[in-house]
Formats: C-alpha cells, sequence, structure tokens
C-alpha cells in the first residue's frame, strides 16, 4: 500500500474533527473521500499531507511513517488544496522552476513543457498568478504539485473554476497519474466526478467513516441501497438515521 492510515483522531479544542479512521490506498487506485459539509475530509486530507499534526493515530506514505520521518514522506506526495497558495510574484514558469529546485527535481526542463502542454498552460508561462483565472490557477497549483512524480496525490475539488473543456483534461490528467501506478485520494462534492473516476469510496460524516469499499460492497452490506444512485446512497448513508449503521469494509486495511 503507498497510503496507509490507522486510527487518524484529530481534535480541535475539545471538538473531534476526525475520529479514529483507518483505511489505506494502492497504487493505481482512487479512493473517493466524499461526506457532507464539516464531515472532516478536509482536516483528513491535511492530515495526510502533514500540514496538521494529529491528535493520534500513524500515516504511512510509500512505506515511511509521516511522524517519525515528515522530510522523507512529504517527498513522496502531493497535496492540492482547494484554495490554490500560489506566490503573487512569481510566473507560472518560475512556480515550476521553485518547486523543482525544493524537490530536488534535476529534470525539471525536461519535465516542465510537456506538464504545461497537459494542463494547457503553455501560453501562459510568463504570466503571475493575478492575471491567471480561477481556473488556471487551480492547474498551475496541480503542475507544481505533479513535477516531482508524487507516489501518492492527495486533491481537494480539483475541478473548482475549470470549464467543461478544463475539466475533461482534468480528468484524464488524474486517470493518467492512476494508471501510472500513484495512490490518488480525491475530495469532491461533485458525486458524478467520483462515481466516474473512483475505485473505491470513504463516506465520512461527523468525522467518522460511515461506509468504505467499492460501491457494489456498499450496497451489498445494505440491501436497502440497493438500486439507488450514488447521490440516493450518500444522503442514506449521511443522515443522522445512518449514524448507527456499520462502515462497509472498515475494519479492511
Amino acid at each position: 500500500m503507498l497510503l496507509e492510515v490507522d486510527q487518524l483522531r484529530k481534535t480541535y479544542d475539545g471538538q473531534v474533527a476526525v475520529r479514529a479512521l483507518s483505511f489505506a490506498v494502492a497504487p493505481g487506485e482512487v479512493l473517493g473521500l466524499v461526506g457532507p459539509n464539516g464531515a472532516g475530509k478536509t482536516t483528513t486530507l491535511r492530515s495526510l499531507a502533514g500540514i496538521v499534526t494529529p491528535s493520534a493515530g500513524r500515516v504511512r506514505v510509500a512505506g515511511v511513517d509521516l511522524r517519525d520521518d515528515p522530510v522523507r514522506a512529504k517527498r513522496a506526495l502531493a497535496f492540492v488544496p482547494d484554495e490554490p497558495a500560489l506566490f503573487d510574484y512569481l510566473t507560472v514558469d518560475e512556480h515550476l522552476r521553485f518547486v523543482a529546485r525544493l524537490y530536488g527535481v534535476a529534470d525539471a526542463a525536461e519535465r516542465i513543457p510537456p506538464l504545461l502542454d497537459e494542463l494547457e498552460l503553455a501560453h501562459k508561462r510568463g504570466a503571475l498568478p493575478g492575471e491567471l483565472s480561477r481556473g488556471m490557477r487551480q492547474k498551475l497549483a496541480i503542475a507544481c504539485a505533479l513535477l516531482h512524480d508524487p507516489r501518492v496525490l492527495l486533491l481537494d475539488e480539483p475541478l473548482t473554476g475549470l470549464d467543461p473543456a478544463g475539466i475533461r483534461r482534468m480528468k484524464a490528467t488524474i486517470r493518467a497519474r492512476a494508471h501510472a501506478g500513484s495512490a490518488v485520494v480525491l475530495s469532491s462534492h461533485l458525486l458524478h466526478l467520483v462515481e466516474e473516476l473512483c475505485t473505491r469510496l470513504l463516506v465520512v460524516h461527523r468525522g467518522r467513516a460511515v461506509a468504505q469499499g467499492t460501491m457494489a460492497e456498499i450496497v451489498a452490506e445494505r440491501p436497502a441501497l440497493a438500486g439507488l444512485s450514488l447521490e440516493d446512497v450518500f444522503v442514506a448513508l449521511t443522515t443522522d438515521d445512518a449514524d448507527a449503521a456499520p462502515a462497509a469494509g472498515a475494519t479492511r486495511g
């Protein structure tokens, strides 16, 4: 497994944001992390990325414990937040060259042009973030994340601001990274995107897993959900009435 999460817990001022969350993502898998607002999705992603320190539990990235060796673990992953964090006075090209230096990407000069072409940014190489549309800034953040070929890719609402053509291209990019062997965790409220791209689901509600596995596995453990759309399954799982239901696959690594 490229990403292993064991009993992850995070509290803020006594309030529990994530409750004993356990899951794993293998090479080539795209895990859909879904849940209502306030369910703990972003806190989970930020904990996996090492941005916030978990209150308890362990995270291993490509076999490296994030707590014991954070620098080595972080070199194997990339996190794209829902709001791109860019430098106002660096151009598109300078962003990528700066990231290349941070990660020690020796062949950055060869990697950058095809990456810019893939994300339709080549014509914006000299532009500053303030000159870019919201969708272009999102593409730049993803380009920076992909430059060092991360083994684990964490995406929080990756399609925000993209037009239909950009959405199609971004979906192809995500699929290509998974097919190349990366483990991808994708969080989105766009359930059609989740259904189209993700090989497995992790549904969270009030900070804990209420279902985990493929759509077929989740429905098999809850016969009442058979024949429902993903949207209807999501609603059924994330209402208070579903809280007592066991999480599909919750005992599996």
